[in-house]
């Protein structure tokens, strides 16, 4: 190693050979920029590209605990994938690598090893202690106007556009953590961040067009890293958002691929049918599954072929390069079965042997528990797909939820569908490590699926944050953000108050807030900061009441003590008087003379035969 710089440079006129028959070599790109000593796997490849590169032969000076592997071609000229073996003997540093034609150095480059965070392979993750708020960057806060324009990028800003860049951006996330702290939540899930270079829709960031650089007009890389220190600082881990399954079309590899089978091709464009449920059924036809797994997600986002070898190391480097750079808390997987399911396997392992104790939640949009269920780490599958993913985001649960809120009560609707709902976490290996989620960036807002009823909008919160769950919560919920009830992703995406200069609102401060509004956000703030240090919620048993009489009955409890010890009772109650609950009912959780403690008003109160339950009414009781 030396004290080469980390830039590459041209090697010396006397070192280049000027004949017409040579051609003129560049490097622009090194991926991944940097590396660290002592990960557990030694092996790293390098992606070089540039004019000529392929035709190179790669030499590493000598250096200590690194040694040179060999080299692979791709098929176009542009490309060398360089594969190293950083040993654990080997120090920080910069490696120089040269770039040799006729044994005349072309290209030198300095490639830093860096020493790696202490403690961060044994990193804290998230889990059932904690409360994630997703936002979407570009509408939460405009915290530096001077990066709303970026010369050279497609797509300026529009924001009276509700597809077009609105300017939220990292120095409006990092202003204004005292918020995100202060509501009770403790991690923090952006929406990707990566550079989205496309003339339309660039905001949301599921279209990268580069990997390892954050878009220009939300910040920096450093700026990212900073979010990371300052969040944590605040209480909050930082979860990225990594999409593996496809690009944006302006990616710089879609003028040059590496390999003509870098993404998978058709003979005529080819959309994914998203026919998810074709990967796990018995039955299916072997083209729905390809055209599932290999079609395109839209004809502006290719998709990513990970069985080609190369692109499977460059994506699990550039996931595992991002956790350490940002000293992620954990990672959240875009669109995580459309991607080829042996990759991912190999994909989650692998990150799990980098990062034990690392959570990592896969999207598979499905109202099925037994299709969710296939992708959880420890589920034994018919097939014999064996999986580490720890988590999953709860959509069966979830579509259960809204559907209990909005329907009549009956045999099959309303409160039992999420009843039966919440029964069948006997298929999950985990279900206490799913996301359950009131909403995010692709489904219409809460408040206005359940018509505008802010009651039964803080039952939905109220059930998120008591069962056996890692609960998220989309920004702007707090304070009833509304959308159309279909999808309408620029409506669902919109400004949060405040996050902009001149705001007539201001949702940080409260400033112009409706009374519905800042009564909500309070309620919200008072059950997730309860949430924070109650123990019960984050590990406790748990147990359920069919429902009758439009109520819904639950209990967090320890299983060693049972009614020996401290229990938690939620009862939801749709009915629009006030009803008398017979505590008869639940001989397992509750004794005549308990002392309750009503979590949200701190009433204290002893338990008789019946309680009394508000109309249309959450009652969050501590027992004792």
């Amino acid at each position: 190693m030396t004290n080469a710089p980390s830039a590459a440079t041209a090697a010396p006129a006397s070192s280049t050979s000027s004949t017409a028959s040579t051609a003129p070599v560049t490097l622009d790109h090194v991926e991944p920029p940097d590396w660290w000593v002592g990960m557990k796997s030694p092996d790293l490849q390098l992606m070089l590209h540039g004019a000529g590169i392929g035709a190179l032969q790669a030499e590493l000076a000598p250096a200590h605990g690194v040694t040179l592997v060999g080299t692979r071609r791709g098929d176009s000229p542009n490309y060398l994938f360089v594969d190293l073996r950083i040993e654990s003997s080997a120090q920080p540093g910069t490696l120089t690598l040269r770039l040799k034609r006729d044994g005349q150095v072309v290209v030198e480059h300095g490639y830093v090893l860096r020493e790696r965070a202490p403690g961060s392979a044994q990193r804290e993750s998230f889990g059932p202690k904690d409360a994630i708020y997703l936002v979407v960057p570009d509408r939460f806060a405009n915290g530096d106007p001077r990066n709303d324009e970026v010369p050279g990028l497609a797509e300026g800003l529009r924001r009276d556009d509700p597809g077009g860049r609105h300017g939220g951006d990292l120095a409006g996330l990092t202003a204004h953590l005292d918020y995100i702290a202060a509501m009770g939540f403790t991690m923090l899930w952006p929406t990707p961040l990566s550079v989205n270079d496309s003339p339309k829709w660039s905001y949301h960031g599921y279209g990268a067009t580069d990997f390892y650089q954050v878009d220009p007009r939300f910040g920096s890389n450093a700026d990212y890293v900073r979010l990371g220190v300052e969040a944590k600082r605040h209480g909050i881990g930082l979860i990225q958002d990594i999409v593996l399954n496809h690009i944006g079309v302006h990616h710089w590899w879609m003028a040059d691929l590496p390999t003509a089978d870098w993404v998978n091709a058709w003979p005529q464009y080819t959309e994914t049918h998203h026919a998810r449920m074709s990967l796990q059924d018995p039955y299916a036809a072997p083209s729905d599954r390809k055209r599932f797994s290999d079609g395109w997600f839209s004809p502006g986002m290719p998709d990513l072929n990970q069985r080609q070898p190369l692109m499977a190391t460059y994506l699990t480097q550039m996931s595992l390069w991002w956790i350490e750079t940002a000293g992620l808390a954990g990672v959240r997987t875009d669109t995580y079965s459309y991607s080829d399911k042996d990759f991912l396997a190999a994909w989650s392992r692998r990150l799990k042997d980098e990062y034990p104790k690392l959570n990592i939640v896969g999207e598979e949009w499905s109202p099925h528990p037994a299709v969710v269920s296939y992708w959880q780490a420890g589920k034994h599958n018919h097939d014999g797909y064996v999986s580490s993913l720890p988590s999953l985001m709860d959509f069966p649960l979830q579509e259960a939820l809204l559907a209990a809120l909005n329907q009549q009560d009956a045999h099959d609707g309303g409160f039992t569908k999420l009843y039966e709902a919440l029964a069948h976490d006997f298929v999950y290996p985990d279900p206490a490590n799913l996301v359950l989620f009131e909403g995010n960036h692709d489904t219409p807002r809460v408040y206005s699926v359940l018509h505008d009823d802010v009651e039964l909008t803080k039952m939905a919160w109220a059930y998120l944050a008591f069962v056996r769950r890692i609960p998220q919560f989309f920004y702007g919920s707090e304070i009833l953000m509304t959308s159309p009830r279909h999808r309408d992703d620029g409506a669902v995406r919109a400004d949060f108050p405040g996050g902009w200069a001149g705001d007539a609102v201001n949702a940080f401060t409260g400033a112009g807030l409706g009374e519905r509004q800042a009564g909500a956000q309070a309620w919200l703030k008072r059950l997730l900061n309860w949430r924070k240090t109650e123990a019960l919620v984050h590990g406790g048993a748990l147990m359920q009441y069919a429902p009758l009489a439009e109520s819904y009955v639950l209990f967090r409890y320890d299983a060693a003590q049972g009614l020996g010890g401290r229990r938690l009772m939620l009862v939801l109650s749709k009915a629009k008087e006030p009803r008398e609950l017979d505590l008869s009912r639940f001989p397992e959780m509750l004794r005549e003379g308990d002392t309750a403690v009503d979590v949200m008003t701190g009433e204290r109160r002893t338990l008789g035969r019946t309680l009394t339950l508000p109309a249309r009414s959450v009652t969050l009781l501590s027992i004792e």
